[in-house]
């Protein structure tokens, strides 16, 4: 059996022959260019953990918490937000009347979101439904949950600060965002598709940076408890293949969410060969031993089931709460607890109604937006004499700019560690490239893009000068559903 390690080491050879040809790419100095790359900034946190959940915005899940900008509240105490439909009615805000999401609505796709952001004006979010589901509830991007519906989820952000202007990367849907996570740009992708993940950034990934520098990370996921690593490997690598040659035979809005829910794991979404699989993809079951062990990495990004514990719809929302909840529980009552620093967030809106207008960014590198099935490609010439509905339907999925220079909408984010301050709501301009700065401020790596170079960590929801106010956890309200009784 092939250890960690050596896969480890294989895979540094492999990244050391990558950067021959990559290293001028990179932009940015080291936070502290007079130490170190590699150099360890902030002792204090020994362990970063981010916990992505998919789909959801800030209003959404936490508009009613009565902490952080928030909905506005009409003379009847109620959200008074609104958008207007195609015929010009105004749909309001509303509670969703069951956890238990509608299947299809709302919508994210890069076009869909450019069409609720309206240029800022935020008033697209119910035609943009309608546009691209005419058969769904138009009134579904507009519906919120309460404290009653996601008890744990706003008691964490009462509890420790709480981001209220932690913005997606891109209006754009899951696997373009998620790529800003892992390295800072989406490289040009604007949609799900499966054929579009086959290209890796120029200057690499975060977690590349990592290897080379011997800082352990980890992407852990659900995965059979029954399997070794290596059958899960190819399990996954035949799953992949699958999903690039059976999509051509199926509608092209299913194909994607069939794919993406099938993904099971973030740092899949630029190539990840069979060293860094077998060094770095865990399942979660090790997960929860090494929590409860104080064994986790410098570095880890924790995954739900996407087919049933993301919170996209759609799922009951519940199941994904119980889902986060016993990750955070188990991180805060571990022995690595100490020396901890918990993200929790989402990849982005799911389509739902956030009344804060996303502010400018700073493009990432100069990749526009492209897709290999929509714009001119020698895959989409072959794709449009065989398949041309695939193609139409790709084509309407990206229309619309192809820059990434506005941020994508706000999305909940709560920063969870024992050096947390009390009473605070950090409202800085922050998205998922704020997690790259706030790796790269901890061990002095270069930033790897413009807009991760450009980035606020979100270091100041901390006080690293102070005894520590959460070093005995505090006692957060149970979830809806209890772990485990779904």
């Amino acid at each position: 059996m092939v250890s960690a390690s050596t896969w480890e080491r294989i895979e540094r050879q492999k990244l050391r022959g990558r950067d021959r040809r990559t290293r001028h790419h990179r932009p940015g100095e080291r936070p502290d260019p007079s130490r170190p790359v590699g150099t360890d900034m902030l002792p204090q946190i020994k362990h970063i953990v981010v916990l992505m959940m998919e789909n959801h915005s800030f209003d959404n899940y936490l508009g009613t918490l009565g902490r952080g900008e928030g909905f506005q509240l009409g003379d009847d105490g109620m959200p008074d937000a609104e958008n207007p439909d195609s015929t010009g009615t105004m749909i309001r805000a509303c509670r969703a009347a069951s956890t238990v999401q509608a299947d299809g609505v709302p919508v994210q796709s890069w076009s869909a979101s450019h069409t609720q952001w309206a240029g800022g004006k935020m008033t697209g979010f119910v035609t943009a439904t309608e546009q691209a589901c005419p058969e769904g509830d138009r009134t579904a991007p507009m519906a919120y949950w309460t404290s009653e519906d996601l008890p744990f989820y706003h008691g964490l952000a009462r509890t420790f600060p709480l981001a209220d202007h932690w913005f997606s990367p891109c209006l754009g849907p899951t696997f373009p965002n998620r790529r800003f996570l892992l390295a800072g740009t989406a490289n040009g992708l604007m949609d799900d598709l499966p054929f579009n993940l086959l290209d890796r950034p120029r200057a690499g990934t975060i977690m590349d940076m990592l290897t080379r520098h011997k800082i352990s990370w980890v992407n852990y996921r659900p995965a059979s408890s029954d399997t070794s690593e290596f059958r899960r490997y190819m399990h996954y690598r035949r799953r992949r293949t699958r999903h690039h040659l059976a999509s051509l035979g199926r509608p092209l809005v299913k194909t994607s969410d069939v794919f993406k829910r099938d993904l099971q794991f973030t740092a899949a979404i630029y190539p990840l060969g069979m060293a860094g699989y077998m060094a770095h993809v865990r399942s979660m079951e090790q997960f929860f031993a090494d929590a409860d062990s104080g064994n986790l990495p410098s570095f880890c990004i924790v995954d739900p089931d996407f087919r049933s514990f993301s919170e996209e719809n759609p799922q009951d929302i519940r199941k994904g709460e119980s889902f986060a909840a016993e990750v955070i529980n188990r991180v805060m009552h571990g022995p690595g607890w100490a020396d901890t620093l918990l993200i929790w967030t989402y990849d982005e809106h799911g389509g739902y109604y956030d009344h804060v207008a996303p502010p400018a960014a700073v493009p990432p590198d100069d990749v526009p937006g492209h897709s290999r099935v929509a714009h001119p490609s020698v895959l989409r010439s072959a794709l449009k004499m065989l398949f041309p509905g695939y193609v139409r339907h790709a084509e309407r999925l990206v229309a619309g700019p192809d820059a990434y220079d506005t941020y994508g909408f706000r999305v909940p984010a709560v920063i969870v560690s024992p050096y947390a301050r009390p009473d605070c709501v950090l409202s800085d301009v922050l998205d998922h490239t704020s997690v790259l700065k706030l790796i790269e401020e901890k061990w002095n790596l270069p930033a790897l893009t413009r807009r991760d170079a450009a980035a606020t960590s979100p270091l100041g929801a901390l006080d690293l000068s102070a005894p520590p106010a959460f070093l005995t956890p505090p006692e957060l309200p149970a979830s809806a559903l209890a772990w485990g009784t779904w």
